[in-house]
C-alpha cells in the first residue's frame, strides 16, 4: 500500500545528507570504504525502515543501504533512525527507484540483496515491476559479487511463486527455502512490526535465499 504523501519528508530529507544520499553514483565501486564495512547489505523497497534499522543494529560490523522509491516512507525510515540514534556510520539510504542500480554500485560490489514483503504488483499487466521480474534479476546479477545472494521474504503467496518461477528460469540456485520461515525462531533476523502483524495473524512467511549458478557450481 503507498504511503500518503507527508509535506514534510522532502524537507526533513533534504536535511539530512549525511544518511539519505541525494547523488548515490558517486560512491560507486566505493560502497565498502564509504561504510567501513567487508560485508554490504542493499535492502530494495524498505518502506519505513524498520528492517534494515534492526538489521544495521544486530550487525554493526557490516555495511547496509537501504533504497525505498516512495519519499515519504523514505523519510520516515530516515526519522526512525535518527530518532532511535542508530549509528550512521554503517548504514545508508537512498530515495530512488531501484532500476537505477547499475548508475550506483559496481560490478559485483554487492553481497546481500534484501527483498522484504514487496510490492506484488498483482495485475497481470504490472508483473514486469516486480522485484523479482527478469529485468531486476539481470541487475542483481551484475552488482552480487561471485558468492551473491539474495534473500526474499514475502506474505504473498503468488508473488512467491512467481519469484521462484522466475529465480529459477534465470539459472539461480536455492540455498534455503521456507513456505512458513517463521514456525522456528530465527534471531539472526530481524522481525519488523509488519511481519508480526502477518505472524499474529497465522499468516505463513515465506523465503528463499538464491545464489547465482556460477557460486553453485563451484560448490560441486
Amino acid at each position: 500500500m503507498r504511503m500518503r504523501k507527508k509535506k514534510w519528508a522532502e524537507p526533513y530529507l533534504e536535511a539530512h545528507p549525511e544518511l539519505v544520499l541525494a547523488d548515490p553514483s558517486v560512491y560507486k565501486g566505493k560502497w565498502k570504504e564509504l561504510l567501513q564495512c567487508d560485508v554490504l547489505h542493499v535492502e530494495i523497497g524498505m518502506g519505513k525502515g524498520g528492517y534494515i534499522a534492526a538489521m544495521a543494529e544486530q550487525y554493526p560490523e557490516e555495511g547496509w543501504i537501504g533504497i525505498e522509491r516512495d519519499r515519504s516512507a523514505a523519510a520516515v525510515a530516515a526519522r526512525h533512525i535518527i530518532d532511535q540514534g542508530i549509528s550512521r556510520q554503517h548504514l545508508k539510504l537512498i530515495a530512488i527507484e531501484a532500476e537505477n542500480m547499475e548508475e550506483w554500485f559496481a560490478p559485483q560490489e554487492i553481497d546481500i540483496i534484501h527483498l522484504n514483503f514487496s510490492d506484488p504488483w498483482p495485475k497481470k499487466k504490472t508483473h514486469k515491476r516486480r522485484l523479482s521480474s527478469e529485468r531486476f534479476l539481470g541487475i542483481y546479477r551484475k552488482v552480487l559479487n561471485e558468492n551473491g545472494e539474495v534473500r526474499m521474504k514475502t506474505d504473498n503467496k503468488d508473488l512467491f511463486e512467481d519469484s521462484v518461477t522466475c529465480f529459477s528460469n534465470d539459472g539461480w540456485i536455492f540455498d534455503t527455502f521456507s513456505v512458513d520461515y517463521r514456525r522456528i525462531e530465527h534471531p539472526e533476523d530481524a522481525i519488523t512490526e509488519y511481519e508480526a502483524k502477518f505472524m499474529e495473524a497465522g499468516q505463513p512467511i515465506y523465503r528463499f535465499t538464491a545464489v547465482k549458478e556460477r557460486r553453485a557450481k563451484i560448490r560441486e
